[in-house]
């Protein structure tokens, strides 16, 4: 391939001329660009796109890791994030990871060797001891509450708004609630648990491990929670459900089998999805497009370290008392 020596040589400049060419710079005779124009133009010359980088410093790309891209709420995220990175020009790395450390700490080598510029976790396996060994080597943005690390994160509090729902619930009559939920760990997760204790405590209510049903991401598992509480001898009166889209899935299947919303079962979604305003189904919206556009901005801000929670907003609809 030729390089930047072998168009001097061929254009009878020098290395120097040749770089001030390629990168626009003012101060060179017109003779000398034309000649080496033509020298760019009869070699088929390519420039070196790493070689650029590394001498600026900058990728301008950005690492995105989210466990799945099929799922409305990490693709409303990413939706977020991408608007502005067109916005500034970036272009973005995905790593889709399904919850898998080995996939995300590729993300972080690929911070560590500089082939991102920064890196945000929409969610997150690896314990905070692993991401913490890759913190000089980048810019590192979090979807959760970090507050107290030396990171930046855009977050819900989910203690906050599980607790604000499972009052309202608990003042509408109900006194037997459960929760359908993606996953056990995680920040988010272990904040909606205690809010759950803590809910439970507060009224003196019994705590009940089967009324916790994990593994629910998309709008087919909704048959599998109805399978559950139809087992069960004394099964919820209401749930909490971390997903219109599964909402939507045992709104469904209660219809088929003859369990009546809100009567029998009373149902609180999450995110606002299209789908819970089409079923009418009350939700708790999350603003999505907002927390990916200030990810993104905290990521390219780099070092400047900064927590804003972001709040969400109670829709209620006919699957509530």
């Amino acid at each position: 391939m030729t390089n930047i020596k072998d168009l001097a040589q061929m254009a009878g400049v020098s290395v120097a001329t040749v770089s001030r060419v390629i990168n626009h710079h003012p101060y060179v005779s017109e003779e000398k660009r034309q000649a080496v124009l033509e020298a760019i133009e009869s070699s088929n010359y390519q420039q070196n796109i790493n070689a650029v980088h590394l001498s600026k410093g900058k990728t301008r790309l950005l690492g995105v890791v989210l466990p799945f891209s099929d799922h409305p709420y990490f693709a409303l995220l990413l939706k977020g994030i991408a608007n502005e990175a067109l916005a500034h020009n970036y272009k973005l790395v995905l790593f889709q990871t399904s919850y898998m450390e080995s996939r995300e700490i590729e993300a972080l080598q690929m911070l560590r060797q500089k082939q991102i510029d920064a890196l945000i976790f929409c969610s997150r396996s690896c314990d905070w001891s692993t991401i913490e060994e890759y913190l000089s080597f980048g810019p590192i943005v979090f979807c959760e509450n970090m507050t107290g690390k030396p990171v930046s994160s855009t977050y819900v509090n989910h203690y906050d708004v599980f607790f604000k729902a499972l009052n309202l619930l608990y003042h509408q009559g109900h006194m037997q609630i459960g929760y359908c939920i993606g996953r056990r760990q995680g920040t988010n997760s272990r904040g909606r648990a205690l809010a759950y204790t803590d809910f439970l405590n507060q009224y003196d209510l019994p705590y009940r491990l089967d009324y916790i049903i994990d593994e629910c991401l998309y709008f087919e598992d909704g048959a599998k929670v109805v399978k559950q509480i139809k087992q069960m001898s004394s099964p919820p009166t209401a749930l909490l459900v971390t997903s219109d889209q599964v909402a939507a899935g045992i709104m469904t299947c209660c219809q088929k089998e003859g369990i009546e919303i809100p009567d029998d079962l009373a149902l609180i979604g999450f995110d606002n999805q299209p789908i819970a305003g089409m079923m009418d189904i009350t939700t708790i919206e999350i603003p999505h497009l907002e927390i990916g556009k200030n990810l993104f901005l905290q990521a390219l801000n780099g070092w400047e370290k900064a927590h804003q929670e972001v709040s969400a907003t109670f829709i209620e609809r006919s699957t509530t008392n």
